[in-house]
């Protein structure tokens, strides 16, 4: 049975207390004592003898009665409405209340999810279908698609429960594999792009191109208007891509480069890619799911290759994959920076500069803890994610990551150079080895473990109002947008 501890429930009743001014002490008698008996109403959980149902009752009327309080706490009459601290501590509780029902249950839920494991399941999907099966678990869906409407500072918080969620699953071994396996499959549409992609040797999605370059495939990033960066209308078509690079039979390496920028300061270059839109992140256009999508969908498909198989969703080692070249041209900031990490070769400009300025916008950058330090160890890996060390590409730290220091303005004959070498032998002994290479330095169990971190503190920073601060100061204010 899990019961949680006392020292939140003392604070909350004394703020209860410190909340009734005198002139209201007969109109909130009443309050207080709804406060103090849902505080008594904490459920217990079952850890054995299939007690999943009635668990999940005991979670949906502890749940809901405590969304009853916040009513009153937020918007009410009743004396309590205006504390904004005793607010946040039930929140705090229902919280706690949920992470213990995950502890016991959080493996029997995402069986139910996914049809005994049998069925593949998107973060998306899971979370939707969590959120109509389980009630009490998660927010309502009126409330979490409100909530996508608000500014980034307006929120409130609903993305916190989907977090929680997510970090349980992670850290169970078995669901954890499952939903990165399944994550690594193909989208739906992809099958048929390819074929599109392998009759025409172009394939225009938007705000990525494919197009056929001899035995190579060119995914070219395309958000002119924001210097390439990532936002909710680039991860859809970036998977896509990178599903039909891989799939496709005639391409045997894939490139990934970006394309010219509107921004008058860089006419006449092309742009690998700026990160994160830090714009839409601050209008609340960034929802906290698009980070785990992004990273556990084409990044991830980079770094592991496709699961291909129907077959093979406990196979450990997805089975199609290519290898990948990397062709920075002037910066590769945040986001850009994170696809090095998962490339075969990296060429870089002789002029271009590596960052991750994690510490001015306040997030985690993806699986980069992971995955830099093999790159350049510990300590300059913490100098870049805390202390936003600039790396440029052509110096003894850039050469860490980047294979080749390539004049400006030479790019595309260095990269038909790299093809050509790369698969002068053939492509098969290239993807054994780049498996082989793999397995000992990033296994999906290590992804997992990972991920059961990230999605908890990474939905913390999103909401945090740091973050909102972080971009207020560093990049709204010193662009006038503020």
């Amino acid at each position: 049975m899990a019961r949680l501890g006392g020292a939140r429930t003392n604070r909350i009743e004394n703020c209860i207390m410190r909340a009734k001014p005198a002139a209201e002490t007969v109109q909130s008698a009443s309050s207080g004592d709804d406060y103090q008996s849902w505080l008594t109403r904490e459920p217990s959980f079952v850890t054995t003898g299939g007690g999943l149902d009635s668990d999940v009752a005991a979670l949906k009327q502890f749940s809901d009665a405590g969304d009853g309080l916040l009513q009153l706490s937020t918007g009410g009459k009743g004396l309590d409405h205006k504390n904004l601290d005793l607010t946040r501590l039930i929140k705090d509780k229902i919280h706690d209340v949920r992470a213990a029902f995950l502890r016991v249950h959080a493996e029997a839920v995402y069986s139910s999810l996914t049809d005994t494991f049998a069925q593949p399941v998107r973060i998306q999907s899971l979370v939707d279908t969590a959120v109509r099966r389980y009630p009490g678990l998660l927010p309502s869906a009126s409330k979490i698609t409100e909530d996508a409407t608000r500014s980034l500072k307006e929120k409130e918080g609903h993305e916190r429960a989907i977090g929680l969620l997510l970090s349980h699953i992670f850290a169970n071994p078995r669901a954890g594999i499952h939903l990165l396996q399944s994550m690594l499959r193909p989208l739906p549409d992809s099958v048929e792009e390819t074929a599109k992609f392998s009759r025409d040797g172009v394939l225009d999605l938007g705000a990525a191109v494919l197009r056929r370059t001899g035995k190579a495939a060119e995914l070219l990033m395309y958000n002119p208007e924001y210097l390439n960066a990532e936002d909710a209308s680039t991860i859809g078509p970036m998977e896509q891509a990178v599903d039909v690079a891989i799939l496709d039979p005639i391409t045997e390496v894939c490139v990934l480069r970006g394309t010219p920028a509107q921004h008058p300061r860089y006419a006449g270059r092309n742009i690998f890619c700026s990160g994160l839109n830090l714009t839409h992140l601050y209008e609340g256009k960034i929802p906290y799911l698009w980070y785990l999508t992004r990273d556990l969908g084409f990044v991830n498909k980079i770094a592991h290759g496709l699961l291909d198989d129907p077959d093979a969703i406990d196979d450990p080692m997805p089975t199609v994959e290519k290898p990948w070249i990397a062709a920075v041209e002037t910066f590769a900031i945040g986001g850009g920076c994170q696809y090095l990490l998962v490339m075969d070769y990296t060429l870089a400009e002789k002029s271009a500069y590596l960052t991750l300025p994690a510490r001015k916008e306040g997030i985690i950058p993806g699986l980069t803890n992971m995955r830099l330090p093999r790159f350049v160890g510990d300590r300059i890996t913490r100098q870049a994610i805390l202390f936003d060390r600039r790396l440029e590409a052509d110096s003894p730290e850039g050469r860490m990551i980047v294979d080749q220091i390539v004049p400006d303005g030479e790019m595309s004959s260095a990269v038909e150079a790299t093809v050509q070498k790369l698969t002068s032998s053939g492509s098969v002994s290239t993807v054994g080895n780049r498996k082989a290479l793999r397995v000992c330095q990033e296994s999906l169990d290590d992804v997992r473990r990972y991920m059961a971190s990230y999605a908890r503190e990474q939905v913390k920073c999103h909401l945090s109002p740091a973050l909102v601060r972080n971009l207020e100061d560093n990049w709204l204010k010193p662009k006038g947008k503020l």
